[in-house]
């Protein structure tokens, strides 16, 4: 079952503590703060997997941001994950598949999201659901690195 957090509760950080090192472990963990900021953001979508074989707990997450630029409104999916026991049950596509058709209703024109290629089944999901490699180049530009050089030449 997949749903739209509307309120960050115990329940809801109990959770994103146990999924959140299963998909990074450089990003410090979230706080409750920065959870209700996302949450309370009109640009932003927080969905959840229940698992009734789990008692109907957390597994999963994602986030979907939507921002307009002046070539129209555009949608992202962010930070995607499904507990690695829950694995290979179908959250991961209902997950992404809410995330779609909540970028639908919004009227973007279009999903992006990024995988990286060690998540060989992630990338296989997607290619599955209809999402396109793109030819591209995805640059990051470190802001805390950029702040850190900044202050040891002051």
């Amino acid at each position: 079952m997949i749903e739209e957090v509307v309120e960050v509760t115990d329940e809801l950080m109990t959770a994103v503590g146990q999924l959140f090192p299963q998909l990074s472990s450089i990003a410090p963990l979230p706080g409750r703060l920065e959870m209700e900021n996302i949450i309370a953001s009109p640009r932003n979508a927080l969905f959840i997997a229940r698992d009734p074989d789990q008692n109907d707990g957390i597994i999963g997450m994602a986030t979907l941001a939507i921002y307009r630029t002046p070539t129209g409104l555009h949608a992202w999916i962010e930070d995607v994950i499904v507990d690695e026991g829950s694995r290979g049950k179908g959250f991961g596509a209902a997950l992404t598949q809410a995330c779609i058709q909540y970028a639908a209703r919004a009227g973007a024109h279009g999903v992006n999201l990024t995988s990286r290629p060690a998540r060989q089944a992630a990338n296989r999901l997607y290619q599955r659901m209809g999402f396109v490699k793109r030819e591209t180049n995805v640059y990051y530009y470190s802001l805390a690195d950029a702040h850190n050089n900044q202050k040891s030449t002051i």
